[in-house]
């Protein structure tokens, strides 16, 4: 009988210490996002409270890569309390579906790491092919072009186009339909090596501006 008090009551006390851990519960740990072509961020706040009835400390927030920033305001939650983590993309010249996590751990022994995650659809501002062309140094002189073409919902309406090496020009005219653009490039002679970035620079007046990069190189002759 005594064996079946003393179990009843370690029973009891493991039931009220596991009632009592601290929980960290997220309203959401997967948020998707649709920022548009003129956004330059795509935020998502993760929403949390402290169900539980001890305050938790969050350790850390870290992100998957260094292009996703995580916040929070303060690292302590006590019972009740809510706050959030808020996660965001430098978009750049990133395209398409981006996926990107923050790894937040806490000394909430029931679950010490959560993971969340951010999912953000990037509109298309510009597609550039290709990104590389070349010469050899064995080679006739001819001009080569880069495609450029605006997304569906791309604004850009005008690009311009520079190149690093005076030695290789970069010229650009209409492509062959509306909002698309064809850059010739060309160097003065093959007898020198060269190595050029084109910057392309597209019109979003009143935007931080967005560049796309491409590379033109005269090269040694391939050897047999």
């Amino acid at each position: 009988m005594k064996m079946m008090t003393k179990f009843l009551i370690l029973a009891l006390t493991v039931g009220l210490t596991l009632n009592a851990r601290a929980q960290l519960k997220f309203e959401q740990t997967d948020i998707e996002l649709h920022p548009t072509v003129s956004d330059e961020n795509a935020v998502a706040h993760f929403k949390y409270k402290n169900t539980g009835s001890k305050p938790i400390h969050i350790n850390s927030v870290n992100t998957s890569c260094g292009c996703t920033v995580a916040t929070l305001k303060s690292n302590d939650v006590a019972p009740g309390d809510t706050g959030e983590i808020t996660a965001t993309l430098n978009i750049g010249t990133r395209t398409g579906m981006q996926h990107k996590t923050v790894t937040v751990t806490t000394d909430d022994p029931a679950q010490p790491q959560t993971m969340l995650t951010l999912r953000a659809m990037i509109p298309t501002l510009l597609e550039v092919q290709p990104i590389f062309v070349f010469w050899k140094q064995d080679e006739e002189i001819k001009p080569k072009t880069i495609k450029v073409k605006a997304g569906a919902d791309s604004p850009v309406k005008k690009i311009t186009v520079t190149s690093s090496d005076p030695e290789i020009t970069a010229l650009v005219k209409p492509g062959g339909a509306a909002n698309e653009w064809d850059i010739n490039v060309e160097p003065k002679d093959i007898k020198k090596l060269h190595n050029a970035t084109l910057t392309i620079s597209p019109d979003l007046p009143g935007k931080t501006p967005k560049v796309f990069m491409a590379t033109a190189r005269v090269i040694g002759p391939v050897p047999n």
